[in-house]
């Protein structure tokens, strides 16, 4: 007897299987299941997947959009203004309120692992302290993992450093940076020794924005990938952003790759935010906007995708659907290629999984976190084009939010036609 039972589920690589859950873990994947389930769910040849996740987002900032005045200019550095002014009027229960209802929206579409940066630039850390609480309270819907963001700088904020050691006391997850918005290059590197002496010093992983502007002599992140090597952190860093990647040279960017390949280093684009903010400063032709994914995985690097904003002073938009980050990367990195769509799938999933150093636990496999979304698509492919509705969304073996998928009649002739948009062949199959 199972607690929950989900038949006729269709993984990635095309298989059949039924899923068997035992409490918050997965019992058994295997076809034609023999057993029963208090609940079943019949995934009707429908692709489940694990869990989408989101590997970077500001959930303390999230529905703030207008709330300081609207960012006019579109830029990243007004995008900051606007913020500074709204960070002023926080409140423990505001910034609650409003995380929890980023959650739901991302969770419901799922996105069940969350890896969300937290401003600490302010004394009395009121985000940071509202988010602690948020984060063990929604545990039931989200795995979720704090930064330790210093949005004004390390140094160029006053006492920077200590805010920075204080909220890791406090206990967030993960040392950030932000060295390109120091005031001078030399801060900036200083800023990097100092995320990398605190993860040292309370063995946490780092996540630093790194090089988010089109200025191509921006290059902290190799000074990112130098500290790792020294410091012995292959595969615990990771460098969000990068968009300055863009407008390097080509000798530059590869000899790059070849330093950020053996620091194990992870790279993370948003492109809603990235393409939105970046290039504001040409006229035409216009930057993308967005890093070097396509040559960043062709090179062996791991690259998660986020989406970064949903509805604050640097993106106006968005739901928290990671399947809409993701269709936006295929597009920007041009990965429309037959193999290239299914490792676009990757971005949102495995590779973010690696960001958030959770793979030992995540994926359709007997004795992992029972953790999966049914999508209203045969495959991941169909999932992509479709922006597929996630069906049903079960996060330690209970599931959390059911959607109804939308219904299309098409009316000829006096006749009521029901059409669905899904035409993708199922690989092995044929008709």
């Amino acid at each position: 007897m199972y607690d929950l039972l989900i038949t006729n589920a269709r993984l990635r690589d095309g298989q059949l299987v039924d899923i068997g859950i035992q409490g918050e873990r997965i019992a058994a994947v295997a076809p034609g299941l023999l057993g029963e389930g208090a609940r079943t769910v019949d995934a009707r040849g429908l692709l489940v997947s694990p869990p989408l996740i989101e590997p970077h987002c500001h959930l303390d900032a999230v529905l703030t959009e207008g709330d300081a005045g609207h960012n006019e200019s579109g830029t990243l550095l007004e995008g900051i203004q606007r913020w500074s002014v709204r960070k002023q009027s926080l409140t423990h229960e505001d910034v609650k309120r409003r995380a929890v209802e980023g959650i739901k929206w991302y969770a419901s579409q799922g996105a069940l692992y969350i890896r969300s940066h937290v401003d600490v630039c302010d004394p009395s850390f009121t985000a940071l302290k509202a988010l602690l609480e948020v984060k063990e309270e929604c545990r039931d819907l989200v795995d979720l993992q704090l930064v330790a963001f210093p949005q004004e700088g390390i140094l160029s904020y006053p006492q920077g450093e200590e805010l920075m050691e204080e909220a890791l006391r406090l206990g967030v997850d993960v040392v950030g940076a932000i060295p390109h918005y120091e005031i001078t290059r030399e801060m900036g590197v200083e800023s990097i020794h100092i995320a990398f002496r605190l993860a040292e010093k309370y063995d946490r992983p780092i996540d630093a924005h790194c090089d988010e502007t089109d200025d191509d002599q921006s290059r902290f992140v190799e000074v990112m990938a130098a500290e790792t090597l020294a410091r012995g952190m292959q595969g615990r860093v990771t460098a969000s952003h990068t968009t300055a990647m863009h407008s390097y040279s080509n000798a530059y960017a590869f000899k790059l790759f070849g330093w950020l390949k053996r620091a194990e280093m992870h790279i993370i684009a948003n492109p809603p935010d990235n393409i939105i903010l970046q290039g504001r400063f040409d006229s035409y032709p216009k930057r993308r906007g967005m890093t070097r994914v396509k040559e960043l995985l062709e090179y062996g690097i791991n690259v998660a995708v986020g989406h970064d904003s949903v509805m604050d002073p640097w993106y106006p938009l968005g739901t928290g659907n990671m399947l809409h980050a993701a269709f936006l990367a295929l597009h920007i990195a041009q990965m429309s290629g037959y193999e290239e769509v299914p490792r676009v799938w990757d971005l949102v999933t495995e590779n973010a999984a690696r960001v958030m150093e959770v793979t030992e636990d995540y994926g359709i496999q007997p004795g992992k976190q029972a953790d999966l979304v049914l999508f209203d698509a045969p495959t991941d492919r169909d999932a992509l084009r479709t922006l597929a509705t996630p069906l049903v969304c079960v996060k330690r073996g209970r599931v959390i939010s059911e959607t109804t998928a939308p219904r299309v009649r098409v009316f000829r002739g006096g006749q009521a036609e029901e059409i669905r948009y899904q035409q993708e062949r199922i690989r092995g199959e044929s008709g």
